[in-house]
C-alpha cells in the first residue's frame, strides 16, 4: 500500500495519536493557508513574475507544498485516512461489534468523540458511547 500501514485503532490507540496527528494537521493548515496566498489561478502571473525577478514568490510556494506534502505522507502512514484535507477530516479504521467502522476527528476538536459506518461519512457521525 505504498508505505501506508493499514491498521486498526482502538478509541484510546487513537487518541493516544491525535497530538501526533494534531500537529502535523497544523502543519497542513498553515502550509494551505500559505498556498492560497499564491493561489493556482495566478499561476501564469507567477511564471511571468520568475522572468523578472520574481521566482522568490514560486519557490516560496513549492516550499510550502513540500511542508503539506510531508505532513500528509505522516499521517498516512500512522494509518490515518484523510478524508477532507480542507477541512482536516480524519478517519482512523476501527473495528466495532466485529465490523470495520470509522472513529472520525475533525482539526479543532479536542478530542475522538464520534465514530460512523464506513459508507456513511461525516454525515452519519455517531457519538462514541464508552
Amino acid at each position: 500500500m505504498d508505505g501506508m500501514e493499514y491498521r486498526y485503532f482502538t478509541v484510546a490507540e487513537a487518541r493516544e495519536l491525535l497530538p501526533q496527528v494534531r500537529r502535523h494537521m497544523n502543519r497542513i493548515q498553515a502550509a494551505k493557508e500559505a498556498i492560497l496566498k499564491v493561489s493556482p489561478e495566478q499561476w501564469p502571473a507567477l511564471e511571468k513574475a520568475m522572468g523578472n525577478g520574481g521566482a522568490a514568490a514560486v519557490t516560496q510556494a513549492l516550499q510550502h507544498t513540500q511542508v503539506l506534502e510531508r505532513a500528509v505522507r505522516s499521517i498516512l502512514k500512522l494509518g490515518v485516512q484523510i478524508k477532507d484535507l480542507d477541512k482536516g477530516l480524519l478517519d482512523f479504521p476501527s473495528l466495532r461489534e466485529g465490523r470495520e467502522v470509522s472513529l472520525c476527528w475533525m482539526h479543532g476538536e479536542d478530542d475522538i468523540r464520534w465514530w460512523h459506518e464506513t459508507d456513511a461519512g461525516f454525515a452519519g457521525r455517531q457519538p462514541l458511547d464508552e
